[in-house]
């Protein structure tokens, strides 16, 4: 489609500078919008100025427009106040899943119709098919990079207005035709803060918005083993900076969070990486969103990943209604953590998920 207007979300990375690079090359009038999602309060850690530097440059050596938005107000309005809600109330909230749900792949959508584009794209590593005039989203090709987890929550309708020029291509080729085409960022490191807010110590940050309780740290059995800042603070499954390592009956092997008693405001640990209360074999899932518009056949197997970077582990479906849906896993998961996302897979077609509980 030769000519077709197609707004490219440039963040001033090499996925994004590619993914803009190659849509021109292909003839589509090229737009590149950089967000501006987060007022800056830390010069230290945001980098949203160097990054509009970069994305600026990269722009020049393409030939596109590049335009500024500022999203930040719908940012802390749909995300970061659901992100505070979830982490006050003991879970561990996925903030890139809502963040593309709310913010890349609605408000940033919005724009660009504004702007006479019929669709957007981004350099998300995904892929998708059409099949009878609906759309599949597809693992990408190169799976060390697959970022289906984080857009399992779009639907139809932002599919069919979404492109995504990596899904075929591996990092390594990306970067290579980001040197080949002479983009400075072409070596620039993969950004792993949280989305839009970037890389900062992460408790520091969390303190800066939540009221630190303190309360005990105890055994299953009830042995008070340590003090804990605030349950917020705390994710299942987490070894460092829970605090008690230097203990003299500590010996033997680390702790980890193994849960959270609220009522009592108690951080509850374990030791051994394998203890059984960090271990489950079924799972409940709300605030379901599926990819196809209607729930998965109950009948058939799937794979189910519980966090991004894990491989997708054999699973059925034992209960699902509008509500929610019940999980058993053929082997027990590790350290599954309320409030990040349960996504369902079936071969490499991502069919979407739910919010732990």
């Amino acid at each position: 489609m030769a000519g077709e207007r197609v707004v490219v979300g440039m963040s001033g990375g090499v996925d994004s500078s590619v993914a803009a690079l190659l849509l021109k090359h292909q003839g589509f009038d090229v737009v590149g919008l950089f967000m501006k999602n987060w007022e800056d309060d830390d010069e230290e850690y945001c980098s949203t100025r160097e990054d509009l530097i970069d994305c600026a440059s990269v722009a020049e050596v393409i030939g596109v427009d590049l335009e500024v938005v500022n999203f930040s107000a719908e940012y802390k309005e749909r995300v970061f106040s659901a992100f505070l809600a979830e982490y006050s109330a003991g879970r561990t909230p996925n903030p890139d899943v809502l963040c593309n749900a709310e913010i890349k792949f609605r408000a940033f959508l919005d724009h660009a119709l504004s702007l006479g584009a019929k669709r957007i794209a981004t350099g998300h590593y995904a892929r998708l098919r059409e099949s009878a005039g609906r759309f599949e989203l597809l693992k990408a090709v190169d799976l060390s990079k697959d970022q289906s987890y984080f857009l399992h929550r779009l639907n139809q309708e932002q599919l069919a207005r979404v492109v995504f020029p990596l899904g075929e291509l591996k990092k390594t080729e990306v970067r290579a035709i980001a040197k080949e085409a002479g983009l400075h960022n072409f070596s620039k490191r993969d950004s792993t803060g949280i989305c839009f807010i970037g890389e900062r110590p992460f408790r520091d940050f969390l303190g800066r918005y939540l009221p630190k309780q303190p309360g005990a740290v105890r055994t299953p059995e009830g042995k008070v083993v340590g003090e804990h800042i605030g349950l917020s603070f705390y994710t299942i499954g987490q070894r460092k900076g829970v605090g008690i390592g230097g203990r003299k009956d500590s010996e033997g092997e680390p702790w980890y969070v193994a849960g959270k008693d609220r009522d009592k405001n108690e951080l509850i640990v374990v030791q051994g990486h394998d203890h059984p209360l960090l271990l489950r074999e079924r799972l409940s899932a709300r605030d379901l969103a599926w990819v196809s518009g209607a729930p998965p056949d109950m009948q058939l197997p799937y794979g189910g990943k519980t966090r991004y970077r894990q491989a997708d582990a054999a699973c059925h479906l034992a209960q699902v209604s509008a509500a929610g849906l019940d999980v058993e896993f053929d082997a027990p998961q590790w350290a599954v953590a309320p409030g990040q996302s349960l996504v369902l897979y079936r071969g490499e077609v991502c069919l979407g998920g739910g919010v732990i509980q």
